[in-house]
């Protein structure tokens, strides 16, 4: 059965403080670093007792994901390409501040709210559905399985376009950090 895999970048300086990120380029901390060896090494794992097959990593092209598929493509030996479509979504005035803000959550559940001089998440989800789409297409004409190594404003989107969800449970959704997360296309 097709598929493709998604992993959340490693713990960012921003996560610890609870701040939206966004496209704002955000480091790992040690920690994240430290996540991004384990995953790569579960990975390893999976593939050698024939759990995952993968073949390719894509990354974002911010820093935090770009390090954490850089350190598991290290560790997994699997080649790393960066795929422009998997940067994060940009949260305009939200960049920066509170997460758990309750301004910020309400915009959130917007669908048309561009933040002012952001990026809605229906351009978000009109990005990130054509690139599944490809992937698809690539997966089925291949055979290749990839990896996918970004954020987890692009993990709620990838798990959008597998499951149905009302509006607040994808607004609440997402994964940890370094999280391996299955996707199976149908």
């Amino acid at each position: 059965m097709a598929c493709i895999y998604f992993v959340r970048h490693g713990q960012t300086y921003w996560n610890v403080e609870g701040k939206v990120c966004g496209r704002t380029d955000i480091d790992l901390t040690p920690t994240g670093y430290r996540q991004a060896e384990r995953t790569g090494h579960l990975i390893r794992e999976k593939m050698d007792s024939g759990e995952v097959k993968a073949d390719e990593l894509l990354a974002s092209p911010l820093s935090r994901a770009r390090h954490t598929a850089e350190t598991i493509a290290k560790i997994t030996g699997l080649p790393m390409s960066i795929e422009p479509r998997l940067i994060e979504q940009n949260f305009g005035r939200y960049e920066g501040t509170a997460r758990d803000g309750a301004e910020f959550q309400r915009s959130k559940q917007n669908f048309a709210d561009s933040y002012s001089g952001g990026e809605s998440m229906l351009k978000l989800g009109q990005r990130i559905f054509n690139l599944l789409d490809d992937l698809k297409e690539r997966e089925e004409a291949t055979g290749k399985t990839y990896i996918l190594v970004a954020h987890n404003g692009i993990a709620r989107m990838v798990q959008a376009y597998f499951h149905d969800m009302t509006n607040e449970e994808f607004s609440n959704s997402g994964i940890d950090n370094c999280e391996l997360v299955r996707f199976d296309f149908k």
